[in-house]
């Protein structure tokens, strides 16, 4: 992002931003620190009991106050600062250095090609569940991002393609759930940061800033197939047959 900007800015922000934390714990007998290292502490104990209600409460609460004692750092402040300034900075150099250029064809022809714009199988949404429907629908390759609720894809109402069919999904929190049929090959890549995860079989009950990745032994050779890229800030996911 910062392209335009010296080494020697990024290492004066690292310098004086160590400066203030160590201020801060000298003088300020570490100011929040100690709030923020007991907020992770009740975090960890809130993710290790989430499956629970009171886990649950605690968790969000203690990850909550742990923001709040971060950012009133002096330290972390300043950095914040900081990175304002620079990107700023940055903007402004990029647009007086950038230059637009039009493409040159033989003999000055312009050439347009013919597009087809297809309505998207879901569109993404900031706040709702999104559900395929339960009768037969036309497949369309998915790519959508959202904030809050449940993504439910169930393949088995769709005739897929003779070649990769792909699933992406961009979330912040709520659970994914894609059902596949047995003769569909699949490729599975889900990236999160709290969560848990069935992959076909295969169960993971603690993800925390975990990727997980499965291939069905088929996939590189079959020509009916499924690749699957999801990611989430805190859900679910489930992949199971149907």
């Amino acid at each position: 992002m910062f392209k335009y900007l010296s080494t020697d800015y990024f290492n004066w922000i690292l310098i004086i931003g160590v400066i203030l934390f160590i201020f801060e714990i000298a003088f300020f007998y570490g100011g929040t620190i100690i709030p923020a290292l007991f907020s992770a502490l009740f975090m960890y104990i809130g993710w290790k009991y989430f499956h629970r209600l009171w886990g649950k409460i605690l968790f969000w609460i203690s990850l909550i106050s742990l923001v709040f004692a971060v950012l009133n750092l002096l330290a972390v402040r300043f950095l914040i600062i900081a990175a304002v300034v620079l990107f700023i900075m940055n903007y402004s150099k990029s647009k007086k250095k950038m230059e637009h250029y039009e493409p040159i064809l033989p003999g000055g022809e312009v050439r347009e090609e013919t597009v087809i714009e297809i309505d998207a199988l879901f569109k993404s949404t900031f706040l709702d569940d999104q559900i395929t429907d339960d009768t037969a629908y036309q497949w369309k390759d998915i790519n959508i991002h959202g904030a809050f609720g449940d993504r439910v894809i169930d393949l088995s109402n769709t005739v897929l393609p003779k070649d990769t069919a792909v699933i992406s999904i961009r979330h912040l929190v709520g659970n994914i759930v894609i059902y596949v049929p047995y003769e569909v090959e699949v490729s599975i890549h889900h990236s999160s940061i709290f969560g848990r995860g069935h992959i076909l079989g295969n169960h993971h009950l603690q993800l925390m800033n975990k990727s997980l990745f499965y291939q069905t032994a088929n996939y590189d050779t079959s020509q009916q197939r499924v690749k699957i890229i999801t990611s989430l800030f805190s859900g679910d996911i489930e992949v199971k047959r149907i």
